[in-house]
This record gives structure tokens, sequence and C-alpha cells, in this order.
């Protein structure tokens, strides 16, 4: 498998299915319309739904079966990314190489098209056409809203505000990244799952998989800010320093940090080992994780 390959096909697979999914810009109200997609097409990785695909094929399953479930997987995504942006939390003017959300429609704006994609991801994921039991989205429905709440991003978020500035110990550290990071991921590579009605023991052995993942995922994320490329990242580095953020480099330092990274990312590729060739992509991601420049 060439994994660039692969997750640029799967990407185009999701932008089109986006496109098709979210109102144009031209309905009106248009400025949410246009602040809405603004954001879902600011170049996105699209590394959520893809494990949604992922996770379904790994299982026995077909990837089409599981598009809306991925695209309002994105939509979640992308909604905390906008609020995350905001004055009141992160600040940030640049997301992706452009300006964020509130810098080019303002607070109320930017505000109302975070709510708006969140509603609309379980809009899409609920929507009657999905041919699948009920039972089975209403759990899935389940999974993601949990991972949203106060047990997963928003809990993740509360701890990470509370944290700023402050000599906080590993555990909090763990605590704020599973939640605020891994908690959707997590969510997302078991929805996909769920859909093909994965065994028990299959479902334990993705959600490992998912929290080794997660965890690598923002870990990478953290050495980024500090020693990635403004141009290939698309934000200023040294961000989290800015706002005193709780990181790995921050508390542990940064060859405590690679060493950390890529123990999860040999215990994640254990766990996928366990799939066989059908865990062919959970193999390699880890790896692409370590070695991502943006």
């Amino acid at each position: 498998m060439n994994l660039r390959q692969y997750l640029s096909e799967r990407k185009a697979i999701i932008d089109e299915s986006l496109d098709k999914l979210l109102p144009y810009d031209s309905e009106y109200p248009n400025i949410i319309h246009k602040s809405i997609r603004y954001s879902i097409f600011s170049g996105g990785k699209r590394i959520r739904p893809i494990l949604v695909m992922a996770s379904a094929e790994t299982v026995g399953g077909s990837f089409q079966d599981v598009i809306p479930i991925a695209c309002g997987v994105e939509l979640i995504h992308t909604y905390s990314l906008i609020h995350d942006d905001l004055p009141a939390l992160d600040n940030d003017n640049y997301r992706r190489g452009k300006l964020t959300n509130h810098k080019v429609f303002g607070e109320e704006i930017a505000i109302l098209a975070g709510d708006a994609l969140l509603t609309m991801a379980f809009e899409i994921i609920s929507n009657e056409q999905n041919k699948v039991n009920s039972h089975k989205i209403l759990q899935i429905i389940n999974e993601l809203a949990r991972s949203c709440g106060t047990k997963g991003m928003i809990g993740g978020q509360v701890v990470d505000l509370e944290s700023e500035g402050k000599q906080i110990n590993i555990s909090t550290l763990e605590y704020i990244h599973i939640n605020k990071t891994a908690a959707l991921i997590n969510a997302s590579i078991r929805a996909g799952a769920i859909y093909f009605d994965a065994s028990e023991e299959q479902l334990n052995m993705l959600t490992k998989y998912a929290e080794k993942l997660g965890l690598l995922f923002q870990i990478t994320d953290d050495l980024l800010d500090l020693e990635g490329d403004i141009k290939k990242i698309g934000k200023p580095v040294g961000s989290d320093i800015k706002n005193k953020k709780a990181t790995y480099p921050r508390l542990c330092g940064i060859d405590k940090t690679y060493s950390i990274a890529h123990k999860l990312a040999d215990e994640a590729k254990e766990i996928a080992g366990s799939f066989g060739e059908k865990g062919t992509f959970f193999n390699l991601l880890p790896d692409y994780l370590l070695t991502r420049e943006f």
C-alpha cells in the first residue's frame, strides 16, 4: 500500500461527499454557509473520516457505506477547530495557512458556524437514507456525542485551559490529550467497526489501537508546534508556548517526548498487526504520524 496515495484518494472521496452534503454558500442566509464552507474546505487532511472508512474495511465491511458517518465526523472535527481558534480560547489568527474563521467572518458567525457544523453532523449521520439498522446508528451517535462532551473533547479543553501557565503532572497532561484529541479519534475508529458488527474482540483491539494513535497524534502535534515549518503547518510555530499550554515537550523535554512517541507507535503497530492484511493502513499510519511535517 502506498499510504500517501491512499490518503489522497480517500480525502478526495470525502471532499466530494462533503461538497454534496453541505448547503452551498449561495443559499440563504449566505454568510453562515460561506463561513461553514470556508473552514470545511480549508485544506484539512481528513484523517478522522478516513479512520472511519479504514476501520470498516478492517472488520470486513465496505468504506462506501460509512461515508455519511465519516463526513459527520469531519464536521465535528471542524466545529472543534473553529471554536478552539476563538479569542476566548486559543486566539489563533491562522489555521492551515489561512485566516481563522473568526478573523474572516467575525466571532459571532464563527461561533454559529461551529454550532451549525456540530448539529449538521448528527443530522447527516441519522439521515433516514442510511440503510443500516437504527440501533447501530444510535450506538454510533452515542459514541460520537460522548467523545464531544465533558467526558471527551470539552472535558479535555476545560482541563487544558485550567492548566495554562501551571506546572502539572504527567497524568493530567495525559488526561488533556486523551480527551481533547484522542477521544474523537477513538470514536471515529469504533464507529466504522460498529457499523459492520465488529466482534467484541475486534472492537477492544481497535479501541486499544485508537488510544495509542490518538495520544501519538497529539504528541507529534506538540512537537510540530516547536519544530515545524510555518509554511507547511500553516500557522505560526510556538503558539503553545505563547499560550503557556501544557505539552509533552514542555513537561518531559524534547528527547523524552520523541521516545514516548516512538513507543506509542510501536505499540499501535503491534496491535494493527493482529488484523493481518486488512490492518495494513493502521499498521502504516503510526510511522506516517512520526514523520509528518504538517
